[in-house]
């Protein structure tokens, strides 16, 4: 069962509100098969140039969903995030369910009433790359990331001699993954 913690930032999460983002949210309770209480945590903000963003997060046992929207009305964000998580469901709930019989773990997503099974085939890897890692700072690997017009770049940080990944936010600004080894 799905409970909800409703946090609103320049906003008073009032009641019709926190029952529209149950009522919304609850539809996902139909891909589940939880014998535990769930907690989505919610995120309403309100920006100055009225703008309203919601945030969900949902960590489930072995992955967390999680969506954001953000547009000029706060229930049309609620709508468009729901949307958006539904449509992650559907996306890996095939590859979600095999790691989970691979565990020895019954489905964790059951099967939605009036949707359609989706095809193995949708996760084929199309195409294998291997990249040999030069040593570079993050600013390079930017760079080089913008040149080639990808999204991310993999790189050997000169610094830590780590594997490091640079990626594009969604806001444009830029994003650094270091690993540990």
């Amino acid at each position: 069962m799905l409970k909800y913690n409703v946090r609103g930032e320049n906003i008073e999460v009032t009641d019709a509100l926190r029952s529209y983002v149950e009522k919304r949210l609850n539809k996902l309770e139909k891909y589940f098969d939880l014998n535990q209480d769930v907690i989505a945590h919610v995120n309403l903000k309100v920006y100055r140039d009225h703008s309203a963003k919601v945030e969900v997060t949902i960590p489930l046992p072995y992955l967390v969903l999680r969506a954001e929207e953000t547009t000029d009305d706060m229930y049309r964000s609620i709508d468009f995030v729901s949307e958006k998580l539904e449509r992650q469901i559907k996306k890996y709930k095939t590859r979600v369910n095999r790691k989970s019989r691979e565990r020895g773990l019954e489905d964790f997503f059951v099967e939605a009433p009036e949707e359609e099974e989706k095809k193995p085939s949708e996760f084929d890897i199309v195409r294998n790359k291997q990249v040999d890692l030069k040593p570079m700072d993050p600013e390079e690997a930017i760079l080089q990331m913008d040149m080639l017009e990808h999204d991310f770049f993999v790189f050997q940080d000169a610094e830590t001699n780590g594997t490091s990944i640079v990626y594009r936010r969604n806001d444009g600004r830029y994003g650094l993954i270091e690993t540990n080894e």
